[in-house]
């Protein structure tokens, strides 16, 4: 199983779904030495006339309206992704409040349908069953909790990644260590969330 580290950076316009405007994502795979890095990716994504980068934007993550000049499309930054997910791996997505970056793949489907339709595993329901009674499951208060540095560049998709990343080895090794989990079938049972593409679609009451 590879473990897909992922995040985006989005803006919010009003009346629209959030919008891509930075993508970054980290693969794991578990191994005989521990955890082992087996591929990243980063981009920029240019975002659409109706939902600009705004000031708010610019005072969480530093990303200005010049940042995306010549920044990719969404069809082409997150083609160039999906094409990443090929071969005879098994892939789970790994983010920290899984529904947001689900509901933004979901809503970009058509630019990565493989990707659309991996799993995910969300870190907060996962903390809760190791970490019971904090007073919340922020990134920032996991940090805190595991001791893992606060990134100078935080709120930019890289760095959150990385610092996601850090969270979910660490609290894997920690359940590891404590038998907290008994394996992957029981981890998808206490924080995985199943991709929107792969859920079932609701039928019509009276159809026939």
């Amino acid at each position: 199983m590879t473990f897909v580290i992922i995040d985006f950076e989005a803006t919010t316009p009003v009346g629209h779904p959030p919008q891509p405007i930075e993508v970054a994502a980290l693969a794991l795979r578990y191994t005989n030495d521990g955890w082992a890095e087996s591929g990243r990716s980063t981009s920029l994504i240019q975002p659409p006339a109706f939902a600009p980068v705004t000031w708010a934007n610019t005072a969480q993550s530093g990303l200005t309206p010049g940042h995306f000049t010549t920044a990719p499309t969404p069809a082409e930054a997150l083609g160039a992704l999906d094409r990443r997910f090929t071969g005879q791996s098994r892939y789970l997505l790994v983010a920290q409040h899984a529904t947001t970056e689900a509901n933004i793949i979901h809503h970009q489907r058509e630019h990565c349908p493989t990707l659309a339709r991996i799993d995910l595993i969300d870190t907060i329901p996962l903390a809760k069953h190791i970490f019971p009674g904090l007073a919340n499951y922020k990134l920032d208060t996991l940090l805190a909790q595991l001791s893992i540095a606060h990134p100078a560049d935080r709120h930019r998709a890289t760095a959150d990644v990385a610092v996601t990343a850090q969270v979910f080895t660490d609290l894997i090794n920690i359940a590891d260590r404590g038998r907290a989990i008994g394996g992957l079938t029981e981890l998808v049972t206490i924080a995985g969330r199943t991709a929107k593409a792969n859920q079932p679609t609701q039928q019509h009451l009276f159809e026939p």
